[in-house]
């Protein structure tokens, strides 16, 4: 962790020095004659600081569609149109959530509308080899990739196995590929639902001041079969990270429901306590949709220090929002969500700020596709003399939404990536159905995505 902090304290004054010599010669087009001069060999990633220091006091725009859409032809453009309308109309999204599911599992030859709509939009490809196109695509435009696994809801203990297998094959496949850094993993993966809901309440009741004391005292409640099972669900997550370190790939542990989520967040806290020493491996994903969750970034900092490893955190806002407030209002406890999305923008914006201002002891990656959060990350990061792409901050938007704000992120230089997934079409399901209900419930954002292709479309003359 020494390295880390004495690299990324290095990177900082080499960028203010730098800047300090930008207003002596008063024009970036002779920065040159001053390294010249002092026969300075520029160290990667700090190696365009004309770029870096032209852009200073830039503003980053997101409304550039030449360049959010250059990778798609006229016929993709035109389809990203059709799909967006159509989930633009909520009654068509209710009905498609609920008819597509019971089509897969009734055996209706529905997979080929599919495949050609919202599974195109939204996933890499059936297998690791349909997605190595697509990730190959995207390292054009310097865009990075956070692969996922993206099977779901399947239970067992053989299957908890098979996944174990498949995420270090994902881990495998990434290392040796240049622009794929980070996977993405969720703990239901290899975790009976049962068993982690049932740690989390005991947790609760057993409460000993800290996540990681309640955690230890929960475990003391289960019962001798439910121990055994566990300590393999830690065997699994272990396994996974071990190869990651081994690889020196990401894992991005996704979030899940709040029933669960205090034994996912202390089982990922541990992981990142043992592999977390000099380089972050494993990242906890924070969702800032709830209320308590900034409260649990400045506490998760608190512990990194304390026990000197790198905190890794994937800031999102959340996706389980319609799912989380009709199970309060049933089981008649207070919502977790926040009392508006004002609330929200609030939170996750002070979480940003939060991560950027203690960059020495957390890498982060800035998850959003709302335009302001990103702009904000960028504005801080010029403020604080930081290089956009510093290798403590990434930013990262879902495969198949938001280009305008990956594709500029991207060509102002920042690290950016599209989360991609892939798997069976009948397996990714339900995330596809997640992405239906997101860009229905989330404000505005059908409409933005909407607007932007238009917007391209007139460009080239499209009609639409």
């Amino acid at each position: 962790m020494y390295d880390c902090r004495f690299q990324i304290e290095i990177q900082r004054n080499i960028c203010k020095w730098l800047f300090t010599i930008q207003q002596l010669n008063h024009s970036t087009t002779q920065l040159s004659q001053p390294f010249n001069l002092l026969k300075i060999q520029l160290p990667q990633p700090l190696n365009n600081f004309n770029l870096f220091l032209h852009r200073m006091n830039e503003t980053v725009s997101f409304d550039d569609t030449a360049i959010a859409f250059a990778h798609k032809t006229d016929k993709e453009l035109k389809e990203a149109h059709f799909l967006f309308s159509m989930m633009g109309k909520p009654l068509l999204v209710q009905l498609g959530t609920r008819l597509a599911p019971w089509s897969i599992k009734a055996g209706l030859p529905v997979k080929g509308i599919i495949r050609s709509t919202i599974f195109k939009q939204f996933v890499g490809g059936e297998t690791l080899e349909e997605t190595s196109s697509v990730a190959k695509k995207l390292a054009e435009s310097n865009v990075q990739v956070i692969l996922d696994y993206g099977v779901e809801g399947k239970e067992g203990e053989t299957a908890f196995d098979a996944a174990q297998q498949e995420f270090i094959r994902v881990i495998q496949y990434a290392a040796t590929q240049p622009n794929i850094p980070y996977i993405s993993i969720k703990v239901t993966g290899f975790a009976r639902f049962s068993l982690l809901e049932k740690l989390d309440e005991l947790m609760h009741t057993h409460y000993g001041g800290s996540l990681i004391f309640s955690y230890y005292a929960a475990l003391e409640s289960l019962d001798h079969a439910e121990k055994e099972e566990w300590k393999r669900v830690v065997n699994r997550m272990k396994a996974v990270c071990a190869a990651a370190a081994a690889t020196k790939v990401g894992i991005l542990v996704d979030a899940e429901e709040t029933w669960i989520q205090d034994s996912v967040d202390a089982l990922t806290m541990l992981m990142m306590d043992e592999y977390n020493a000099r380089q972050a491996v494993v990242y906890n994903t924070i969702q800032l949709y709830r209320h308590d969750r900034l409260l649990f970034l400045h506490q998760s900092y608190e512990a990194a220090t304390e026990r000197s490893f790198i905190l890794g955190v994937k800031l999102v806002r959340g996706a389980y929002m319609e799912k989380e407030r009709r199970r309060a209002a049933e089981k008649g406890y207070a919502s977790p969500i926040q009392p508006s999305k004002e609330s929200s923008d609030k939170d996750y914006n002070s979480g940003v700020r939060f991560c950027i201002e203690h960059i020495d002891q957390i890498k982060v990656i800035i998850a959003s596709h709302n335009e302001e959060s990103n702009l904000k990350a960028v504005e801080l990061m010029q403020q604080r003399g930081l290089p956009l792409h510093h290798p403590q901050v990434h930013f990262s938007q879902l495969y198949g939404m938001s280009d305008n704000i990956t594709y500029n992120l991207a060509k102002w230089g920042c690290s950016v990536s599209k989360y991609l997934p892939f798997g069976p079409i009948k397996d990714v399901v339900p995330y596809l159905m997640r992405r239906a209900q997101e860009n229905k419930s989330v404000g505005g954002q059908t409409s933005r995505e909407l607007g932007l292709i238009k917007k391209e479309l007139k460009r080239r003359s499209i009609a639409a």
